[in-house]
């Protein structure tokens, strides 16, 4: 069953030359709740003040897409298997390289959950490994990326 996903992307070029391309690269990401997100390029590609270093660019963006997909699909399978986690957290990082065209692409996202458990089931580093396994599998995102996705040493404690 398709799903359709939207987004509204808006710039305006607010009275800039605009061809000496000294122009800003700042624009609004607007969902179907409402919420606006301030975007940008990212100053890696861009300079500033031509780029707005506080806005999400698209990379990091691709990023924490990944993370909290693979977080979310491993929410629900810990909840299935009568774990509670109290907290997840992720310090996820694109790396951005050449590919053999020599066009730049986000090659590897590496995810380094922390995640806490509580309760009277306790999982064993197996048992998270095999959840980290299973949210990779199927999380849309992953799958929809050319991108390297690692799960890298997930650490989890109890509280």
């Amino acid at each position: 069953m398709a799903h359709d996903y939207r987004a509204s992307v808006r710039w305006t070029r607010a009275g800039a030359v605009f061809t000496d391309n000294r122009y800003s690269r700042g624009h609004v990401w607007r969902f179907d709740g409402g919420v606006e997100v301030p975007a940008s390029s990212a100053p890696a590609s861009v300079r500033p003040p031509y780029s707005v270093a506080e806005a999400v660019d698209p990379e990091e963006a691709l990023v924490a897409a990944v993370s909290s997909c693979h977080m979310l699909f491993f929410l629900a399978f810990a909840a299935q298997a009568g774990l509670v986690v109290d907290s997840y957290e992720d310090e996820a990082v694109g790396t951005m390289t050449k590919n053999p065209q020599g066009k730049l692409y986000v090659s590897d996202v590496v995810l380094r959950p922390a995640i806490v458990f509580s309760g009277a089931k306790r999982p064993t580093a197996g048992e998270v490994e095999a959840l980290h396994h299973r949210s990779h599998e199927e999380c849309y995102i992953a799958n929809s990326i050319r991108a390297a996705v690692r799960v890298e040493a997930p650490a989890f404690g109890f509280a």
